[in-house]
């Protein structure tokens, strides 16, 4: 029963996810073309110009396609208060136009070096009898070069749509619906049916686009119009029937904008979003998640109205948001973010939920007792010799370098993994210590020891429901969760999606959890 919710859940989220991935792919494609097509016809004839052009591009192609989606996101940002400055309104800057600028750029390579290719392959004494027949320049671009080059363009063409496809999945950390959700989640979750419903829908949109654009381009080549055509037909029918499932699976169309609650990576917020989600739909409104955000994106995504609410914690908003460096009791901390969000981001805190997901690092019990590591000023004796594991964001935030300054702890090795995988290499002996969180339901199922922090190195987080300026009736609406998720409570939700047997999915943890909050 819950393999087939799994599935269920999967096979739900594809024709959504299908067809926004296809959209951001073609357009980054169309876009790429549109500058390609101007740029290939300059740099013909010109072999200094056309080395800067390709030197360039294979610039941009060298940087990972992560990176690329990451830088966008804070120069739309600049943009959009530029712009609202200046014209009354902002750009947007999470989710489509992030996503297909920075594919954009990874797609104009091979676009470039195919049509640059293509063109140098005509041979120079076809150019000359196509002179020599009085031909204008034009007319023998038009009606000599571009028909024999055009296999090799096309093959171009056929490179960047694959790679496109394929780059695109990363979308989903800006916020872009793609078949990355489903990749990503599943991860996460170790919810293997949403990692391979995405993984072979990601393969399968590749695949038939390569079939395609390879019918034309050898048709082209052999001069075979109708294998050339087929491709083009099954370039469409693909495209048809990814829409068609979109259209049949669509929810019903509602006169507002729905409310968008935002979710960072990892099984708690997924629960937390659809607990929220779930709410607002029972108070009659429409409601969307966007999840797999990283928690500098999502909290600029709130205060650019880009998504309406999330949980954030205490400790993240008070170094990220307020850039405090300091350590402050947990009481002053929250009675703190209440009153400066508001003022300096326009931002509300319409809950605090009552559950701290708070920063520690923990060891196999085993392990600890062996050691006699029972704190953090015992592992800083012993911290050489050890292996540390992290999450993505650990090493770059400031609880890292407090932890540092604190007890002086210099590992043997750091190396960073998503949270799941995390476990999985301090539970396999690939590592000896890793960062833990509190509400983390695996802390008791896997005997982990959460190991003390004498020195009060390590701020409290407290998780708070943060509404944006977007929609700031949301507070109302919401304000009855005050207080009301147990530390004990979350930990059995999160282990509900974590465990290896008997999963549930985040929809059906939130319901749990709605239950326990009803009874409490």
């Amino acid at each position: 029963m819950i393999a087939n919710a799994a599935w269920d859940r999967a096979i739900g989220m594809l024709p959504d996810r299908m067809a926004a991935h296809l959209g951001v792919s073609a357009a980054a494609v169309g876009l790429a073309l549109l500058i390609a097509v101007p740029v290939v016809l300059v740099m013909a004839g010109r072999p200094r110009l056309r080395a800067a052009v390709l030197t360039a591009a294979g610039v941009v192609q060298t940087v990972p396609a992560l990176a690329l989606l990451a830088l966008f996101y804070p120069l739309l940002l600049a943009l959009s208060a530029l712009t609202e400055r200046l014209a009354g309104f902002g750009v947007p800057a999470l989710g489509f136009l992030p996503s297909m600028l920075a594919l954009t750029l990874y797609a104009l390579l091979p676009l470039l070096r195919g049509g640059a290719d293509g063109l140098a392959s005509v041979p120079p004494a076809t150019l000359d009898a196509a002179d020599g027949i009085g031909m204008t320049r034009g007319q023998r671009l038009l009606h000599v070069e571009l028909p024999m080059a055009a296999p090799i363009i096309i093959g171009g063409l056929r490179t960047a749509a694959v790679w496109t496809i394929g780059a695109a999945t990363l979308a989903t950390t800006v916020g872009q619906k793609s078949l990355g959700d489903l990749i990503f989640a599943g991860l996460q979750l170790e919810d293997w049916a949403l990692v391979v419903t995405g993984c072979l829908a990601a393969a399968a949109l590749a695949i038939i686009t390569d079939m395609a654009l390879w019918r034309v381009e050898t048709g082209i080549a052999a001069r075979k119009w109708r294998k050339a055509g087929l491709g083009g037909a099954l370039l469409a029918a693909m495209v048809a029937a990814v829409l068609a499932l979109w259209w049949n699976a669509r929810p019903p169309e509602t006169a507002e904008r729905p409310v968008v609650v935002g979710a960072k990576s990892f099984g708690e917020q997924y629960i937390l979003a659809e607990l929220i989600a779930s709410r607002l739909r029972e108070q009659g409104l429409a409601v969307t998640v966007r999840s797999g955000l990283g928690s500098a994106v999502a909290f600029r995504a709130l205060t650019a109205g880009d998504i309406d609410l999330y949980v954030d914690y205490s400790g993240t908003l008070w170094s990220n948001a307020l850039g405090r460096t300091d350590v402050a009791p947990r009481a002053s901390m929250i009675a703190t973010l209440r009153t400066e969000l508001p003022r300096r981001h326009k931002v509300q805190v319409a809950a605090v939920l009552g559950f701290e997901n708070a920063y520690a690092l923990a060891m196999q019990r085993t392990d600890a007792e062996r050691l006699g590591i029972a704190s953090l000023a015992d592992l800083a004796r012993q911290s050489d010799r050890l292996r540390l594991a992290t999450d993505t964001e650990f090493q770059s935030r400031e609880e890292w370098a407090a932890l540092q300054r604190a007890y002086g702890l210099r590992f043997a090795r750091l190396t960073a993994y998503t949270p799941t995988l995390m476990v999985r290499a301090l539970i396999g002996g690939e590592a000896d210590v890793m960062t833990a969180f509190s509400s983390d339901g695996r802390i008791a199922a896997d005997d982990l020891t959460l190991l003390t922090d004498p020195a009060g190195a390590l701020p409290s987080y407290d998780a708070m429901l943060l509404i944006g300026p977007t929609r700031p009736d949301l507070a109302r609406r919401l304000q009855a969760l005050e207080g009301r998720i147990a530390v004990e409570a979350m930990r059995q939700a999160n282990w509900q999606v974590d465990r290896a047997t008997d999963k549930r999915t985040p929809e059906q943890a939130a319901r749990w959890l709605a239950g326990r909050i009803a009874e409490k």
